[in-house]
């Protein structure tokens, strides 16, 4: 079905992909297909049902850019399941014959300006899905936007169950990946991350029981991975992290139940945070390097866990900032490569901190 007030095509029912929306439409302004490599134009908005699925695959697909002029930005609105595989999905400005960017690619270039406001398609996934939304094997690039919401972040996630988003290199978005309130078991895994404007992935305010494993996270305009607010049983595993804005990986805003394990993080301001009234959670087996901190707790962060981590070359190997509490490190092996690192420092009005079995390697 195809509104023409709100240029938007709504998939109702059934499983279809875009050679069936293209035949029923019958309207090239709308969506056609560009060349004989199964490149699409898709100029209008789609919205997928709660009871129909979207495929957008290789079986008719090898790219699919949607239109974007400046001064519009459509969107793929998922309330049922959609299916991606194999393909890219990008913007593209039919005028300039081109990916819309924006003035500055990175907000760590930009210095408190907003260049990022100049509209581009996003996709939104709604909290009304119960189904699957699968993004597999592709690139996902030039998406998403400033909005006065949280819509335009480029992948955005609000809801479904059991999704996932695997072997796809993901770049040049507003932001690599958003969820809020977002439950249902997704699992992030083995895929590129990499110069987006800000966070490379951002679960947020309320995002639970959901796996990052075996991502590169790199090159991104702000932090490499970021839960925040109110975040719970969050696993972090095997992922490589580094040269992102700030830090690598941050725990922030009363994140708790979670686990960072395994990552190998370097040339970051900080390495691994703990911020803001996170706790119980457990840090460990973690390799961290190149960093002004390597592992450091921050405003409040209580009851933590962090031990069996290897600190490399980093000005300090542990940071305790004012308000940390009851945490416990043990095990940790800190390196110290010149004499001005530190291997654990510890600033005023920090309590009930306990330190156990560490060990100072001096390798100067």
């Amino acid at each position: 079905m195809y509104d023409s007030e709100e240029n938007t095509i709504t998939v109702n029912c059934g499983s279809v992909n875009l050679t069936d929306i293209d035949n029923q439409l019958n309207n090239p302004n709308i969506l056609h297909k560009e060349s004989y490599d199964d490149v699409w134009l898709s100029n209008a908005n789609i919205v997928v049902a709660e009871d129909a699925t979207l495929y957008i695959n290789s079986t008719d697909t090898s790219w699919l850019k949607i239109a974007a002029d400046g001064n519009t930005a459509y969107e793929i609105h998922v309330l049922g399941g959609l299916q991606i595989d194999s393909v890219k999905i990008s913007s593209w400005n039919p005028n300039t014959n081109g990916y819309v960017k924006f003035e500055v690619e990175k907000e760590d270039g930009a210095k408190g300006a907003d260049y990022a406001k100049i509209p581009r398609p996003f996709i939104r996934v709604d909290k009304k899905s119960a189904s699957s939304t699968d993004i597999t094997n592709s690139e996902i690039a030039y998406l998403g936007y400033l909005s006065k919401g949280n819509y335009g972040y480029g992948i955005t996630f609000f809801g479904g169950n059991k999704n996932l988003l695997a072997g796809n290199d993901i770049h040049h978005n507003f932001r690599g990946f958003y969820s809020e309130e977002l439950g249902g078991d997704m699992v992030i895994e083995d895929n590129y991350i990499h110069s987006n404007y800000q966070y490379g992935l951002d679960p947020h305010t309320g995002t639970h029981d959901m796996i990052i494993r075996n991502n590169t996270v790199y090159d991104n305009g702000a932090i490499g991975i970021i839960c925040s607010l109110d975040c719970y049983n969050i696993a972090i595993e095997d992922n490589e992290v580094y040269n992102n804005f700030g830090y690598g990986i941050m725990f922030s805003r009363n994140m708790y139940d979670s686990v960072a394990t395994d990552n190998h993080v370097y040339n970051q301001t900080n390495c691994i945070s703990v911020n803001t009234q996170s706790h119980n959670n457990e840090v460990y087996n973690n390799r961290v390097s190149e960093c002004k901190n390597g592992i450091d707790l921050r405003n409040g962060a209580y009851n933590n866990d962090i031990h069996h981590n290897i600190i490399i070359e980093s000005g300090n190997g542990i940071k305790l900032h004012t308000g940390a509490s009851n945490n416990t490190f043990h095990y940790n092996t800190i390196i110290i490569t010149n004499p001005k690192e530190i291997g654990i420092s510890i600033d005023p009005d920090t309590k009930d901190n306990r330190f156990d079995n560490n060990q100072m390697i001096d390798s100067q």
